[in-house]
């Protein structure tokens, strides 16, 4: 039987799909410019143990725009962007995490679902390599819609 995890690194930046002990896929993330923190309202990326609790956007077209899970119709472009300066742009597919370690990043104010903590894409000029998210776990716009497509709601990530 095959295992797959997904392991994100905050001092590398990077995702990785583990299939049986090896990496089968690595991609550049960006997570929080704040650090690591469970904490509700800290803008910080929770660490632990999570899964895969709902993945959203699978037939929307590339660089769709997301507000509160819905998509606005908008297709982000450098002009919207500017339209619009303060948005935390979360664009194309959305991944959506649960906290799996009750007390850490499970329930209370430390829930990682009820902060809304995503995978998600973001204008791709924004990955850099460092962290400069409010919290979630940001890719570029067709690596999230590869990674949606190679994995399963219940899936696990780790994050460290």
């Amino acid at each position: 039987m095959m295992t797959r995890n997904i392991d994100i690194c905050i001092v590398t930046q990077t995702l990785n799909i583990i299939e049986n002990g090896v990496v089968v896929q690595r991609y550049d993330i960006s997570s929080a410019k704040n650090g690591l923190g469970e904490n509700m309202g800290s803008e910080c990326t929770p660490r632990g143990r999570h899964k895969i609790r709902a993945k959203i956007g699978a037939e929307q077209d590339l660089n769709s725009v997301f507000i509160g899970r819905r998509t606005t119709g908008e297709i982000y472009t450098p002009l919207l962007s500017q339209q619009y300066p303060k948005r935390d742009w979360i664009l194309t597919r959305i991944l959506w995490l649960g906290g799996l370690e009750p007390g850490f990043n499970r329930y209370g104010q430390k829930d990682s679902t009820w902060r809304y903590i995503y995978i998600h894409g973001c204008p791709d000029h924004l990955m850099q390599g460092k962290p400069e998210s409010h919290g979630c776990i940001r890719m570029g716009n067709q690596d999230v819609i590869d990674f949606f497509e190679q994995v399963q709601v219940g899936d696990e990530v780790f994050i460290h």
